[in-house]
């Protein structure tokens, strides 16, 4: 299972739409182990982009604090889980606390007042 979680500036990127890479975690849910991992730029931000990306690229789960509703909603068409309102820790720390059960969605971190991408 392929587990993605944005960045910005190296670390946890608190905005989904607002992510410059991601790092793709592959994990095995059943040893609860990150076999393999690796980071990706981001394509560019623009409204459905990141959501087909990440199903492009294998992606069954998002983490991340705050995401806009059309991307929820077109991740969500595609069968992948999104779980919102994650705290800024490391990426590793999150998919360990994902891979651990004591990860879930808390709400949607996004007001949406740092950018007017229309989403």
């Amino acid at each position: 299972m392929l587990l993605a979680i944005p960045l910005e500036g190296g670390r946890f990127s608190e905005h989904f739409g607002g992510a410059e890479q991601f790092v793709l975690f592959e994990v095995d849910r059943e040893q609860r182990t990150v076999t393999e991992h690796k980071r990706l730029p981001a394509p560019p931000h623009e409204p459905g982009v990141l959501p087909r990306w990440l199903v492009e690229q294998g992606a069954r789960v998002v983490i991340a604090g705050g995401m806009g509703p059309r991307a929820q909603a077109l991740l969500a068409e595609q069968g992948v889980q999104v779980i919102l309102g994650a705290a800024a820790q490391s990426p590793e720390q999150l998919a360990r606390a994902f891979l651990d059960g004591g990860l879930a969605s808390a709400g949607n971190a996004c007001d949406h007042s740092r950018h007017s991408c229309g989403h």
